[in-house]
């Protein structure tokens, strides 16, 4: 577990801009000590996490510690983006929580078959999506102890 005080990373992949404000909202009211990074789609999602292009530095791309992944988005959509991360031994490691408007069961069930950590339905509300983000941040983030990077060093 990361220390008090210790910053720790969201990314967040979501195309939509009234989802991207309203989440990076509910976060700072949740006081998580989080910073939030934000891909707008599958295909950015990995490039940030294999840190290629724009995401080669790693000052621009640190290591998530908690991924929320929309699953409709251009390009290359969540369930093709958990794929490749559930993929690739170096990312597995890391918690995917599918945040998306869809309440379907074939969704949920195909999420968790790809290997997410968690599948949680949008909230309407403002109220409701802060304390969604809040419950999920803080079960992810202070509550459950993480493999940090070093701990995946270790291991290979």
């Amino acid at each position: 577990m990361k220390p008090e005080g210790i910053h720790r990373t969201i990314l967040l992949a979501e195309d939509d801009p009234d989802d991207i404000y309203l989440i990076s909202e509910a976060l700072d009211e949740c006081r998580l000590n989080a910073r939030l990074f934000v891909v707008q789609d599958g295909e950015e999602l990995v490039d940030y996490l294999l840190q290629r292009g724009p995401y080669a530095l790693a000052d621009s791309s640190p290591r998530p510690d908690l991924i929320l992944l929309d699953l409709n988005m251009p390009r290359m959509d969540g369930r093709e983006a958990l794929e490749v991360i559930k993929g690739e031994p170096e990312l597995r490691a890391i918690p995917v929580v599918v945040l998306t408007t869809s309440s379907a069961k074939e969704d949920k069930e195909s999420t968790y078959s790809l290997g997410s950590s968690g599948f949680v339905t949008k909230p309407v509300s403002f109220n409701d999506l802060r304390d969604t983000i809040c419950n999920i941040g803080t079960y992810w983030l202070r509550t459950v102890d993480l493999p940090n990077e070093a701990d995946q060093e270790d291991a290979e």
